[in-house]
């Protein structure tokens, strides 16, 4: 998929089967249909988690520390593709390996301003050596960090973080509720 490639989000119908395609700028709305999106967590070879701020610039949850990257797959597009194109856009690296962890995540959040976010949202974690070169446009400032500090902040202050990376940490973190059960980032 080229530059030329038009920007649009995969519709899904509640079954979470695409039912169409609709242009990215018009579905993030008070009413915001359900479509594919994808999350990302980065580790680098030491088992450090990239945490990224959103750009003060973006529609919903701006200037909020959420995980790595997070994006949309273009329709054919397949995910980890998606994953791939999006962390040489956001952060300016190749990954070395991507993986999904969570395939059936799915999601509903209402940001300070009304806009809703509605996704069908596999998660994956992907592992680069590469330094990150952030996209002004997408992210602010970035941290490495332990993923113990990352469920920390979860239980303790929420609100710092996106409400997808709140929800999705619990379900990494696995039934016993330690740092141990988070899957194995493939390094």
């Amino acid at each position: 998929m080229g530059a030329d490639t038009p920007d649009h989000v995969v519709l899904l119908d509640e079954e979470g089967a695409p039912a169409g395609t609709a242009p990215r700028a018009t579905v993030h709305t008070r009413d915001t249909p359900l479509h594919l999106g994808f999350s990302c967590y980065l580790f680098r070879p030491d088992g450090e988690l990239l945490l990224t701020r959103r750009a003060l610039s973006k529609r919903t949850w701006p200037g909020v520390w959420t995980n790595s990257f997070c994006g949309h797959p273009r329709e054919g597009e397949a995910l980890q593709d998606a994953v791939r194109r999006h962390a040489r856009h956001e952060l300016g690296m190749d990954l070395d390996t991507v993986d999904v962890v969570l395939p059936d995540f799915r999601y509903r959040a209402v940001d300070a301003g009304g806009v809703v976010e509605n996704e069908v949202c596999p998660v994956f974690f992907a592992s680069s050596e590469a330094d990150p070169e952030p996209h002004p446009d997408e992210i602010m400032d970035l941290r490495w960090v332990r993923i113990e500090d990352v469920e920390v902040l979860v239980d303790v202050a929420p609100w710092i973080l996106s409400p997808w990376s709140v929800a999705q940490v619990p379900e990494l973190r696995g039934s016993r509720g330690t740092s141990e059960t988070w899957p194995e980032p493939l390094r």
